[in-house]
Formats: C-alpha cells, structure tokens, sequence
C-alpha cells in the first residue's frame, strides 16, 4: 500500500508514488523561475469512481487512457486535440487551466503552451474524464518545474481543481485509492488491486451532468443507510484488494463483490434519471455480475471477475451502450520528459 497526502514534497522529489520518474535536471530554469527547456509527454488512464458504496471515497484506475503533451513556448497558446468529443482550444481548455494553476501554486512565470491531447476517454460518462486532463496538467507543468509539489501537493492541487478526490486519486496512483480528508487537506492510500478482476464499461451516446446528478442527492441520510454503506464500502476495498478473500470468510471473490456493490446514499437518488444505465445495472446484477454506476454515471461498470465472467458480462444485452472490456491500470500518470515537440 502507498499512502499520499500531509504536506506537500520538497523540491526535487525524483519518483511518484505509483513508480514515475521525474526530472530532477532544473537548475537554469530554477534560477530563472521558469520551466526547464523542453516538454512532457504524458499518459493517464479513466478511473471509475464510488463503484457502489463508496461515494466520493473509492476510485479504480481503468486500462483507457488520454495522451497529452506539453511544451512551453514565448508566448501564446497552440491546442491540438485528436478525439470524439469537442473541447475548447483556449484558455479554458481544462488541462491549460490546470498547467495554469500549477504554475501559480509554485510561484513561476507563465509561459506559452503547445498542447497535443489525444483524447480517449469519453467525457461526461462517469469515467474520471475531467480527473485525467486535470491530473495530466498538474503532473506536467509540476514535472517541469521540477516536482516541487511531489505527489502530496499534486493531489491537493488537484483536488482542488477537480473539487473531490476520488478520480483524481486513482488517475495520480493507479490501482484501487481509498481517499479521504483530514483537516481539508486531501489524503489518499492505494491499495494492489486482485489481478483477476476484469473491468467491464458500458457507455452509452448521453452525458450526465455531475452537477445535476449531486443535485439530485439529499442533505442528510438514514443511520441504516449509512451503516449499510460503512459495511458494504469496507467490505468492497477488501473484496477488490489483492488478498485472498477465502482466508477470512469462505466466500469466492464474485459474490464478496455483489454484495459489497450495493449502496443507500446514492445510486437510488440518481438511477431514476438513468433509466437505461438502472435497468442494465439491474440484468447484470441478476446474473450474478457486480455492476454499479461508474462515477454519477451514465456509465456502468461491471466488476468481474476472471475471464469467464467478463465474457458474461459482455455477453448482457446492453441497446444503446457500447460495451468496452479494460484491464485494472496499476501506474497511474505516467510522464515523460521530452527534448523538443514531437
């Protein structure tokens, strides 16, 4: 397990958390509080967060990922951008804003930006989109500063941003991340995830809002719900995890993850508006297949386990969704420093 948070890392900080090298070689662009000669280019995968039970707190890495690359330039601002969905080719584009913020936080001068971002997460579906352009902007523009954020800064930065860590931890660490706060200040701790678990994603052509699907969300809930959510949220960070679950309790991994996939505080508020995504979630969960919502939706993820089972999955008729088989990401962002614009 690796655990990030507290206060940000000193300056120089030359490994990530998950295992990504950083460049430490930034002495002339210190002196000059700017970033160093050259670029980044990144990798950074889908997440699927809340997986049932644990809203705002349990986030997968997904083997789906967007590339971005960053290169500071004089002046002024170049976005090209491969991929389905249309974003904006300014300032706030989300992984300018994020580089922008970075920048700010460390305390060094605004560069112009050559952006390249090959998009392959779906936006507005519940797969962490936001998170990943996010965490790829923070990452990078900390990486050429140097990594004086180091990982518990880039978590709280981009957290902020992003406004819940969830996403954010799964896209900086990879694996299952159990996030929390303490004192507001974001904390996260990754846990191996069991190589036989088989993500299965069901995305369909609509967006949700995650505005409107926290909207829709009460203010308070029941002691049972909540105590129901406890049980089911451990329960399923210890069913995901690498450990042998016949040890503890004699039961097989893909009922543990049925049953630790229910949830009271809030896919009951925000499956009504999903008819589609709840009735898919229900079939799925009839034939014995661990499905939630993926995020606030409208996505599902199916959670199964072994290649049986994601066959079966798979197999579920899903109208109006298309049906993507993954594997679990295990590095989170990766970055690579780069010479010149490639």
């Amino acid at each position: 397990m690796t655990a990030v948070g507290g206060r940000a890392a000193a300056a120089h900080e030359t490994t990530h958390a998950s295992g990504v090298a950083v460049s430490t070689s930034v002495e002339a662009a210190e002196q000059a509080g700017e970033p160093a000669a050259g670029g980044v280019r990144l990798r950074v995968p889908a997440s699927s967060a809340n997986l049932g039970p644990g809203f705002d707190a349990l986030g997968i890495a997904l083997g789906l990922y967007d590339e971005v690359s960053v290169h500071p330039t004089r002046s002024g601002l170049t976005i090209d951008a491969v991929g389905p969905d249309v974003v904006p080719a300014t300032e706030d584009h989300l992984v300018v804003r994020a580089v922008r913020a970075t920048f700010d936080e460390i305390g060094w001068a605004q560069p112009g930006l050559a952006l390249r971002c090959v998009n392959r997460i779906p936006h507005g579906r519940g797969l962490g989109s936001s998170a990943a352009a996010i965490v790829a902007g923070v990452a990078a523009a900390d990486t050429l500063a140097g990594s004086p954020l180091g990982p518990a800064g880039r978590l709280r930065l981009a957290t902020a941003i992003e406004g819940h860590p969830d996403n954010v931890a799964a896209a900086l660490l990879g694996g299952l991340t159990v996030a929390w706060f303490e004192a507001g200040v974001p904390q996260a701790l990754r846990v191996e995830p069991a190589g036989e678990v088989r993500p299965v994603l069901f995305v369909p052509s609509r967006r949700q809002s995650t505005e409107q699907a926290r909207g829709v969300l009460p203010e308070q809930v029941s002691h049972s719900d909540a105590a129901v959510n406890l049980g089911r949220a451990t329960l399923l960070a210890l069913a995901l995890s690498g450990a042998e679950p016949a040890v503890a309790v004699g039961a097989e991994r893909s009922r543990l993850l049925l049953a630790a996939t229910e949830d009271r505080l809030h896919q009951p508020y925000r499956l009504p508006l999903l008819p589609a995504s709840a009735d898919l979630v229900r079939r799925l969960r009839a034939e014995g297949i661990p499905a939630a919502l993926s995020g606030s939706g409208p996505s599902v993820v199916a959670l199964a386990v072994g290649g049986g089972q994601a066959a079966a999955a798979i197999g579920v008729a899903a109208p109006g969704f298309s049906v993507i088989p993954l594997t679990l990401d295990a590095e989170g962002v990766q970055v690579e420093t780069v010479d010149s614009q490639e």
